[in-house]
């Protein structure tokens, strides 16, 4: 096989002259690039830092500036495409179509990603506080794009869509910092209902966790058939809450043992057939 030399030497000139043609925008587009993405990190650091200097909400911060890096990428990808010859209108309508196929497939990741939104920006709720949400109470662990992270009192965790807690009711035990115990306390008709007020009163008054202000409420709530149920609503600090219902509850039974007076048990009546 005999390989004709002028082919080649005609072939490496092309290619030759390819190289030196476009070596100056490669090499301008590998300058941008480096520049860039060195532009790209230090606005990233100046964004963090004004945000954490103004006390920005560190959930809202964090999504913002992670938005903000990633725009600038592609602005960054963008510019460089263009410096390198590649037409960028043909590339933005593929990017179009791929966004659109990517939104119509993940619906559910979108609806979830709005709802991360919606409460990053209207806070509802924020870390730390004990909310009631799609049948469960716990504490919000973390606030993430698409879902939020709750952790119960018997240290389960539990991850909630960020769409479907945003489109439901929403109870914030921890918005106002202080709670109110709702509790009943039943009696007999024997009972004099004067001096069982003023027991569970006094048990109220000598727990330091019950706030003075608002103050506690000691009344009738209901007559059955069988008892007298006394509403027992003690003020108490969102950190006391629990440790206020049971103490009175335990101290109303000791301080009724000690008079004499009995708890009236729930009696539930049965039709009969």
């Amino acid at each position: 096989m005999i390989v004709d030399t002028n082919y080649i030497e005609q072939y490496a000139n092309i290619i030759i002259t390819k190289i030196l043609e476009y070596s100056p925008q490669v090499i301008s587009a590998l300058i941008i690039l480096f520049i860039g993405l060195y532009a790209i990190r230090i606005t990233n650091r100046i964004v963090r830092k004004i945000m954490i200097k103004r006390n920005f909400d560190p959930t809202l911060g964090k999504f913002l500036a992670d938005i903000l890096l990633w725009a600038l990428r592609v602005l960054l990808f963008v510019t460089i495409i263009d410096k390198l010859g590649i037409g960028t209108s043909s590339f933005v309508a593929i990017l179009g179509a791929m966004g659109l196929a990517v939104g119509l497939s993940l619906q559910g990741s979108l609806s979830n990603f709005a709802g991360g939104m919606l409460i990053i920006m209207f806070k509802p709720f924020k870390v730390g506080d004990t909310i009631e949400a799609q049948g469960q109470v716990a504490t919000v662990l973390e606030i993430q794009i698409f879902v939020t992270k709750l952790i119960t009192g018997n240290n389960q965790t539990i991850f909630i869509p960020n769409g479907t807690l945003s489109n439901g009711t929403i109870i914030n035990y921890s918005m106002q910092g202080t709670r109110r115990a709702d509790l009943t306390i039943s009696i007999s008709y024997d009972t004099d209902l004067r001096k069982a007020k003023e027991i569970i009163t006094a048990v109220l008054k000598n727990n330091d966790k019950v706030l003075a202000t608002p103050a506690a409420e000691v009344s009738v709530k209901n007559i059955t058939d069988n008892s007298i149920q006394l509403a027992v609503r003690p003020w108490a600090n969102n950190g006391d809450y629990s440790a206020v219902i049971a103490e009175t509850l335990e101290n109303c039974k000791l301080a009724f043992d000690a008079e004499g007076i009995a708890f009236q048990p729930y009696v539930t009546e049965l039709s009969k057939s």
